[in-house]
């Protein structure tokens, strides 16, 4: 699919922008790879890293429409991965998580739809579900700009879709490096929240792989959630550091005990497939679809009615063992 395109990754000098790119140019052969960024230094680094003459690098914010507009010429597929992430961050300052998560995601949009991008695919996260903080709360806009975006698109080719996955192993701001630090300082006992916690985990690898199979399977507009594990924070503690005490500091503002990527109020709107999930969107004006029937040719059916997946009660949790092994890749 990506052999002789023409790719835009917004936050491209990010975790998931290196290992997409990797991915890309490892298993494609891709005419042109855009790297769109804000920071310069890393942009600096990843040339040194992966020196191919299909890279080329944009420095640049997506706060900043014109620019986007100038870096999509000639693009036909736009991964967006920029975002404000920090939770603490986002709280204390409000208005730039809004401007960078929800002004930059329309301004992909309207970059996209004046290039005539045949297919753009962003990056959200469980946060965006139920949101109890402002992070969250940006997501979810964005979730619907891009949801939306599909309908203003007439006679553009043009097609949106969202990808919504849980935290990613080991990456940065994880509380896996975190604990990692502190034991490699010598901690004695570490942390906790809250015994009770809960989250989904993702490798890097697998966010990567997910989103290159959206890219076939889209029709536009559909929410797409991968089933992943869950993972017990005690657990994953035990793991690092069997027989280590532990310190509960209570839940920091803005979190919650589990996370939920499917919500029960979306439920009459959730097709389960094989290896994932599909909300649908709750308006279609201009591009009816079927969306059990996706792009690869495979089948989704229903949800049961007050269906919600959660980390709290997922089918699956990742054992000590398990951890252990991912921790150590």
């Amino acid at each position: 699919m990506f052999d002789d395109a023409s790719i835009l990754i917004t936050g491209g000098t990010g975790s998931f922008g290196r290992r997409f790119t990797r991915t890309l140019l490892t298993r494609f052969k891709p005419r042109r790879v855009v790297i769109f960024s804000r920071d310069e230094y890393k942009q600096f680094e990843m040339q040194q890293e992966f020196k191919h003459p299909a890279l080329r690098f944009f420095i640049g914010d997506v706060r900043d429409e014109g620019r986007l507009r100038q870096a999509m010429r000639g693009i036909e597929y736009v991964i967006h991965a920029a975002a404000l992430k920090q939770v603490p961050a986002a709280e204390y300052n409000p208005m730039e998580c809004i401007k960078t998560n929800i002004n930059g995601a329309q301004n992909v949009i309207t970059a996209s739809l004046e290039n005539e991008v045949k297919r753009v695919i962003a990056l959200s996260t469980d946060k965006a579900a139920n949101p109890v903080n402002l992070y969250g709360a940006t997501k979810l806009a964005s979730d619907k700009l891009f949801v939306a975006a599909n309908n203003l698109a007439g006679g553009h080719p043009t097609r949106f879709a969202v990808v919504r996955y849980g935290n990613v192993v080991g990456s940065r701001g994880s509380v896996l490096p975190f604990f990692k630090r502190l034991l490699a300082e010598g901690a004695k006992e570490l942390p906790v929240t809250d015994p009770r916690m809960t989250r989904f985990w993702i490798t890097l690898q697998h966010g990567v792989d997910f989103v290159i199979a959206i890219t076939k399977r889209m029709h536009g507009g559909e929410l797409f959630v991968p089933k992943i594990p869950s993972v017990r924070i005690t657990d994953l503690v035990e793991s690092l550091a069997p027989g280590i005490g532990t310190r509960h500091i209570g839940i920091r503002p803005g979190e919650k005990l589990h996370e939920i990527m499917c919500p029960r109020d979306e439920a009459h709107l959730t097709l389960e497939f094989l290896r994932h999930y599909v909300i649908r969107p709750t308006i279609t004006f201009s591009q009816p679809a079927d969306y059990t029937l996706d792009g690869m040719g495979e089948r989704g059916v229903p949800v049961a009615d007050e269906f919600e997946y959660s980390s709290g009660t997922n089918e699956r949790f990742l054992t000590v063992e398990e951890l252990r092994e991912l921790n150590a890749a």
